[in-house]
Formats: C-alpha cells, structure tokens, sequence
C-alpha cells in the first residue's frame, strides 16, 4: 500500500516540501513562475560611456565596482562587460521600468561618501567597513515611513570623527553621497516656503541651505533666480563672473529656456534634476537656547540625511557605528512609501558596498534584447535535463536489472530538479550556467543512487539494512561536503559572475540531495525489499 510509503518520515518531508514550493511558485512566482535569465527571455542592455579612456588595471577595478554594486542591489542576473578601453555594457533580464530607472541611479552614482560637520569633513567612504554595511527594514510611524543604512567605520576614522565633531554639540552632520564638485546650483526662488512650525522663513531656509553647501574652498554656491526673471541681468553677470572658476550648473529640469540658453552659450555643462530633488526638506535645529532651521535633505546635491549631534559623541568620545536615515515623501501613498524606502536604503547600502567608481561614468540610453534563441535555449536545455535524468535512469535499472527501481529514481530526480528550479527561480535566475549545474547534479546522482542501491541489494535483514544505509550515507554526505566547499570560491566570486548560477544549482542539488531527495530513494526502496523479503521468508 502506497500509505505505508507515506508513513516514513523521510518520504514525509520530501512530499511537504515540494507541496511548500508548488504553493510558493504560486504566490510569489509572478506570471512565469520562474524568473528566467537573459538567454532565455531577453533583457535589457545599457551602455556606460566613460569620462575618460582608462587602462586595463582601472577598467578591472570599475567592471569589479558595478558587478558588486548591481548584485547586492538585487538584481538577478547581471553581465558587466568592458568595451575597449572606455565604455562598458550592463546587461540585465527584463525587467520594469521603475527598475530599470533605479539601477541607471545605481550604475551612474559615483559612490563618493562624505559626513560633513560645520564646514569640514568628519568621515569620507575610505573609513567605511564595507561589510558592516546594513539596509534596515522600514520603519511605519503615523505618516512617516523610516528607511535606514546602518555601518561601522574604522579606528582610524573614528579617531578622525571624534576630533571634528568635538565641542559641535546639537549641531547637524551632513551626509552626503556623491556631492558635487566644481558646481553651482540655480533654484527657484519659488521653492522658498518659509514654515512657521520650525520658525524659518524665506531668509532663515536660504542661510540653511548655504550652511549644508559648505565645506571649506569647495562650497556649492547657491543662485537664486525670481520666477518672473526680473533678476536675469544678475543671473547672467553672476555665471559670467564664475566661468572659469565652475563648470557645472545644476539646475530643475522645468528651468526656463532663457536661462538654460544663456548656460549653455557660457559652455556650462548642465545637470538636470526634477523639481522634488531640487526641493530641500527642513527640520528643527537647536543650537543652545536658539531654535532655527536645517536642510534634513536635498537630492539635488546629494545630501541624505543630517542627524544632529548628540552631546555625548561631541566630547571626545570615539564611536565607530553610524546610520543614513530618511523619510520617504508624505505625498505618496502608504505602499508607494514602503516601497519608495526599501529601495532608497538597498540602493544608498548597495552603492556603499560597492565603493567609488575609479572615473566617472555616464549611462545612455537602455535598449531591449529580444529573446532571438531564447526558445531554442529553452528547448534544448530541456531536452538535456530530460536526457541526464533517463540517462541515469537506464544506468541504474541496467546495472541491477530490476524495472522497479526506475520509478523512485525518477521521481526523486524530478523532485529533485524541481526543488532545485523553484529555489533558483524565487530568488536568484534560472540562466544557463545554472542549467548546466542542474545537469551536473542529475549526472553525479547516479553514484549516491548506486551506493545506496547496492547496500539494500545486498542487505538479508532490517537490523543490517539501517546499518547499511548508515555506512552508504556517510559517504554520500561526505563526498556533499567536499563537493560543497569547491564550489563556495565560485559562489562569492566577484570576478567570475557568469558562473554563479552554476554554483548555486550544484551546491542546492548536492545539498537537497544529500539530506532529502536520497534519504526518500533509500526509504522507498529499503521498504519495498523489506517487504519483498518478508514474503519470501512467509
């Protein structure tokens, strides 16, 4: 009876999990179920120009930078390739258009950090641990929700910290990710709201704004021009004055023509925000007795956050661990906002981890890879898996010559593969390389298979049929092990990504192998030839 099969624990477990995965598959797996790599369904290609041509030892460096960034951001698949010696290609599976927006920020964000106190820099990137760096889940309090990057920073920087912040109590440290240099930023004088819950007003927020700008020689100006353009012959007199001593204009995309014209025949090379990155956020500043206001956040310049210093970090005390907060925007909706600050802390922790690019780089225009082959792909990968599992298939009931044992060997292969698929198919991408792990596991199998076959063959009595499978799982386990810890260099390969998903399918297949899907071939078999026994015994 097939309930006595059912009855063992071992097959138990092999049948919850797969009926835990068929119901994940359904919930989660989106419309293909699977999420399949750029061979199979097409992707997404962007190029990267370079600022500058580099030379092969920089180009490493760069490849290395994204290839980090890009999969710690939670891309499934991701190719970076370098194209002579100053231009790159990313290419990822079909995605969004909100992700692919996001991994542009990504790829093009020079990754610089800096925290910057009163004008002077207290910590940069260079003192960042890279491996302490954390992205929080957010956080729902009323109608704010909280995003947070959480890391540690070397002795030697803390040291630095500890010195800048000193006596700087209640004071604001400005984080910054990507500040610009050589830049001057025009706004809109209508950004100027005043709040009269933080006592600011027009002047107040301007002098706030002026004070995150600052750090010694490398202050962003700030120029204002009036909607009405009344101020255009200061405007004009202003940009002449600084031609040669700022390059870069940062500006609203919805700037009037007139004035981007008049930049743009100065030779200035424009940066184009939206109007919400250039609006500043302000919150309340207490510096003694006196109550004010300070600019929280602005995207236009890169600013994050701007904690206020606790007077116990401002007396000499060094502390190496530090946190990047935020808001996301009130306006949106609730799930816009959860969804707005998951990806802000995965995005600012992915660049971190990352580190700054060794030369600036400027993303075009992405453009869609049709699946040409990806059918043909699909076709013939599943033609091979179908293949690696009769070829094993026949091996076994070849060698033994006994047809029963085709069935459990199928099944637990099948279970085995799917195991492996859904796995890889919820949270990494199902592309070649890993389909050419899958093969692997299934060709392999065959000697677990062969070593469990052989001691229940050979077995006379249920006491040495346990002791048996005891001494043939041991070494199927083992030879796991061993197999496991070569394939760990691939699997945390930086260098070698195209060949992850080979890792992975071959370190998932060994694994479930080795605790699930054979532990139930040897329950299966072990009870059939148990009972196989009895009755000639009877």
């Amino acid at each position: 009876m097939l309930v006595e099969y059912f009855k063992d624990f071992r097959i138990s477990i092999l049948l919850v999990l797969i009926a835990l995965l068929i119901v994940l598959d359904i919930l989660f797996g989106g419309p293909n179920v699977l999420h399949l790599g750029v061979e199979f369904i097409g992707g997404t290609q962007i190029p990267v120009q370079l600022e500058h041509s580099v030379n092969p030892s920089t180009m490493s460096n760069l490849l290395t930078i994204l290839q980090e960034r890009l999969s710690t951001f939670g891309l499934k698949q991701i190719t970076v390739e370098g194209i002579g010696n100053s231009e790159v290609y990313v290419t990822i599976p079909s995605v969004s258009t909100s992700e692919v927006q996001s991994t542009l920020s990504v790829i093009e964000s020079q990754g610089v950090f800096q925290g910057i106190v009163n004008g002077k820099e207290a910590l940069n990137g260079s003192g960042l641990l890279s491996g302490s760096i954390g992205a929080s889940q957010p956080i729902v309090g009323g109608n704010n929700v909280s995003w947070a990057v959480s890391f540690f920073i070397t002795p030697q920087a803390a040291q630095k910290f500890s010195k800048v912040v000193f006596g700087q109590a209640n004071q604001p440290l400005y984080m910054f990710l990507d500040r610009p240099t050589n830049a001057i930023v025009l706004v809109n004088a209508s950004i100027f709201k005043g709040s009269a819950s933080i006592g600011a007003n027009q002047t107040s927020e301007l002098e706030a704004m002026q004070r995150a700008a600052n750090l010694g020689n490398q202050t962003i100006p700030i120029e204002i021009y009036n909607p009405d353009l009344s101020n255009m012959a200061s405007i004009n007199a202003f940009f002449q004055a600084n031609q040669g001593r700022y390059r870069q204009v940062i500006l609203a995309k919805n700037t009037p023509k007139s004035l981007v014209s008049n930049l743009t025949s100065l030779n200035y090379s424009l940066s184009n925000v939206t109007a919400q990155s250039m609006t500043p956020t302000f919150s309340v500043s207490l510096t003694g007795t006196s109550q004010g206001a300070i600019v929280e956040t602005w995207p236009a310049i890169g600013l994050l956050s701007s904690p206020i210093l606790n007077p116990g970090i401002t007396n000499g005390t060094v502390s190496q661990s530090y946190q990047i907060s935020g808001f996301a925007p009130q306006t949106l909706s609730r799930a816009a906002q959860l969804a707005y600050a998951t990806n802000q802390s995965t995005q600012i922790a992915s660049i971190l981890r990352g580190g700054a690019l060794p030369v600036h780089v400027i993303a075009g225009i992405p453009t869609t890879i049709p699946p040409t082959l990806g059918s043909h792909f699909e076709l013939i990968s599943a033609i091979a898996l179908l293949l690696a599992i009769l070829a094993v298939s026949a091996t076994v009931a070849i060698r033994y010559k006994k047809l029963f044992l085709v069935v459990p060997i199928v099944f637990t292969t099948l279970a085995e593969l799917f195991i492996i698929l859904s796995i890889i198919g919820l949270i990494g991408t199902i592309d070649l390389a890993a389909v050419a792990g899958m093969i692997a596991v299934i060709g392999t199998g065959v000697d677990a298979q062969i070593i469990i076959t052989d001691e229940v063959l050979i077995t006379s009595s249920e006491h040495t049929l346990k002791l048996k499978l005891s001494n043939a799982f041991f070494i199927i386990w083992a030879d796991a092990g061993l197999l496991v810890v070569a394939m760990l260099p691939l699997l945390f390969s930086t260098t070698l990504i195209s060949i992850i998903g080979f890792a992975e399918s071959t370190i998932l297949g060994v694994l479930f192998g080795a605790f699930i899907t054979r532990p139930a071939y040897g329950a299966i078999i072990g009870r059939h030839y148990s009972k196989q026994e009895t009755k000639q015994q009877a």
